[in-house]
């Protein structure tokens, strides 16, 4: 029960963010041209500060582990390339990058080191399991998005290049970069510095979900509702499903554990409707999938939480 409680109160209020987006756009508080400003500037500021600060405020040195960190690298890895595959079913091309990063990208910043503090009161590997997947998360974020571009036909060097510039120019690659050198580079972060990019980076996820609200379009989500479904079983039930036993066979335990039931089962990130949005896509399926995995994922984790708690391996 508590288990359930704590994963309520995490994903109900992300979900009535969204809510709130829609409501005030049926009150035309909310125009099309102001949520899209709102979501520009999410994904330029916020979101990049909201990454750097996770990863610049982390001493790595003192807790690295190799093993962890590749294995949470490569179990990404195997989840984009699965996600890829899986979106060949879907005839219309266009929606196939919006597919595959809703299907992989979990709230692993957000909500990974929330959860793991509330079961063991601190952040334990849940920065490691951030530097093993979210750079990886975003790169190919952008390597998806740039390929299946709407009205785009294939590969081409125009293309590939784009894709790499996109890459090096992305403001959520950026902060990333900033965070981990600024972490190994041992740079204070305190005072007035912190507290401005703390408050900045805090408005990520509201401004950003209530934008997503906004957009949303229930007829044009019915549309998609076939991928969007299977993009969240996908993320919620399947990759724990196969990656979760080979994690324990591989002697992970306890928050490691959690870590990684966080990297593979949580609700997909906004950022990704975010992103799609800034980078030339509808965001339809990508809206849909994040409210559907937000709505269910107080469910399959605590599910996944009391399976693992039975086993006694958490």
């Amino acid at each position: 029960m508590d288990n359930l409680i704590f994963s309520l109160n995490a994903t109900v209020p992300v979900f009535l963010l969204m809510v709130l987006g829609l409501v005030l756009r049926k009150l035309n508080w909310i125009d099309d041209v102001f949520a899209s400003k709102m979501n520009q500037f999410v994904f330029k500021v916020p979101l990049p500060l909201l990454v750097f600060l996770d990863l610049a405020t982390v001493d790595f040195e003192e807790s690295w582990n190799f093993k962890f960190v590749a294995f949470c690298f490569v179990v990404t890895l195997i989840s984009i390339s699965l996600s890829a595959g899986i979106s060949l079913l879907w005839k219309d091309r266009s929606i196939r990058g919006e597919f595959i990063q809703a299907s992989y990208r979990s709230s692993a910043a957000i909500l990974g080191i929330a959860f793991i503090q509330n079961i063991y009161g601190s952040a334990g590997m849940g920065p490691l399991m951030i530097i093993g997947s979210v750079p990886l998360y975003n790169m190919m974020a952008v390597v998806v998005l740039s390929v299946f571009k709407p009205g785009q036909t294939g590969l081409n060097r125009q293309v590939v290049k784009k894709t790499l510039t996109g890459i090096v120019t992305n403001p959520i690659i950026i902060g990333i970069a900033a965070g981990l050198l600024w972490s190994a580079f041992r740079l204070p972060m305190a005072g007035i510095p912190e507290k401005v990019i703390s408050n900045v980076a805090g408005t990520a996820t509201p401004l950003g979900l209530m934008a997503m609200g906004a957009s949303f379009d229930l007829k044009k989500a019915l549309q998609t509702g076939k991928p969007a479904a299977t993009a969240a079983v996908i993320k919620l039930v399947g990759f724990c499903a196969v990656f979760l036993p080979a994690a324990i066979a591989l002697g992970f335990r306890a928050e490691e554990l959690v870590a990684i039931l966080i990297m593979l089962g949580s609700a997909t990130t906004v950022s990704c409707y975010v992103m799609a949005k800034n980078m030339g896509h509808e965001g339809t399926l990508t809206s849909s999938a994040v409210m559907l995995t937000t709505l269910l994922s107080a469910f399959t984790l605590t599910g996944w939480l009391f399976l693992l708690r039975s086993m006694r391996l958490i």
